[in-house]
């Protein structure tokens, strides 16, 4: 079974390409306001636009596979993601989703999107009714991720849900290489419905980027101000084993006990890893999901507790210029 939870995941642009400008500029009024968008008429606009992209996504990958492979050879992920983060604010400008029409003088969609083979991001095609047995067959063929009919009365609505869903889908590579650093337990539990949805609705209400790691097994945050959040997760047939950790890094016997009976957590791992100050860190335990396999506790880190500052996406989205069309 895929794992249907995100195990790298971040906000990136949505670029959308029609030639009816007003029809732009509904775009522009309607799509909220924490998502990054641009706005083309013109192909040979969104063309140049995405010209590099493929190999910007190939640079950020293998970062990415950098990370893995150090941690492979012995260095923690949590203090590396985090220093991505902070080092690679670029990373938010990755055009994540292409939006396109398929009716264009002198062109159509699905040229456009022919243009693009070597980009690994989401395609959606915007079609008349003529063009709908088209859009089927390209969905069919693999050659988009969705088709949306212009002349539905809740185009905008349909439009909107189509694309949150494809910001939360999976994607495959980088599911692929962050899976490696899970162990084959932990890759079973985040398979589970009920945990699975209950991360999903963990993530949005809380973050707008977090990776799943699994030494320690939890996921890191930022929300859109840039604070980070470390989720600690463990599978209840383990709190032995952290209990035993507790003990070893002098915790009271009262919160060894705390966290034998899954009670607490304790956030041994995160302070070794970060060489944080003071006492291990514990924090209430909450069930992951419905079957209470898995627990959870919350440990938010400070600015001067992590390696160096971190550029938040709200920045990135109060830099960005109003929403015109880019290629006028």
């Amino acid at each position: 079974m895929a794992l249907t939870l995100s195990l790298f995941h971040r906000p990136g642009s949505i670029l959308f390409l029609d030639d009816d400008p007003d029809y732009l500029d509904m775009l522009g009024m309607v799509v909220p306001a924490n998502w990054q968008i641009e706005l083309f008429s013109r192909p040979s606009g969104f063309s140049e636009r995405m010209r590099q992209e493929p190999a910007r996504w190939e640079a950020d990958a293998n970062l990415q596979l950098q990370m893995i492979d150090r941690w492979r050879q012995g260095q923690p992920l949590i203090p590396q993601v985090l220093r991505y983060w902070g080092n690679n604010p670029s990373r938010y400008n990755l055009a994540k989703t292409c939006v396109i029409d398929f009716a264009m003088p002198g062109t159509n969609g699905l040229q456009v999107l022919d243009t693009l083979l070597d980009w690994p991001g989401s395609r959606v095609l915007l079609t008349g009714q003529a063009d709908e047995q088209i859009a089927v067959q390209a969905f069919n063929n693999g050659l988009i991720d969705q088709f949306v009919p212009k002349q539905a009365p809740d185009i905008t609505r349909l439009l909107m849900s189509v694309l949150r869903r494809l910001s939360t889908a999976p994607h495959a590579r980088v599911n692929a290489m962050w899976r490696g650093a899970l162990q084959p337990v932990q890759q079973s539990i985040l398979q589970v419905p009920s945990v699975s949805q209950a991360l999903q609705a963990y993530v949005e209400q809380h973050w707008v980027e977090y990776a799943v790691l699994g030494q320690p097994f939890g996921l890191l945050g930022l929300d859109a101000t840039g604070r980070c959040q470390w989720l600690q997760l463990e599978v209840a047939s383990s709190l032995g084993d952290l209990a035993e950790l507790v003990a070893t890094a002098g915790l009271p016997f009262d919160t060894v006990r705390a966290v034998r009976a899954g009670r607490l957590l304790a956030a041994v791992e995160l302070h070794q890893q970060l060489g944080l100050r003071g006492p291990v860190r514990t924090a209430p335990a909450i069930p992951m999901g419905s079957d209470s396999m898995l627990l959870a506790a919350s440990f938010p880190l400070e600015a001067d507790e992590l390696p160096q500052p971190i550029y938040g996406y709200q920045h990135v989205l109060s830099g960005m210029s109003s929403r015109t069309i880019c290629d006028d």
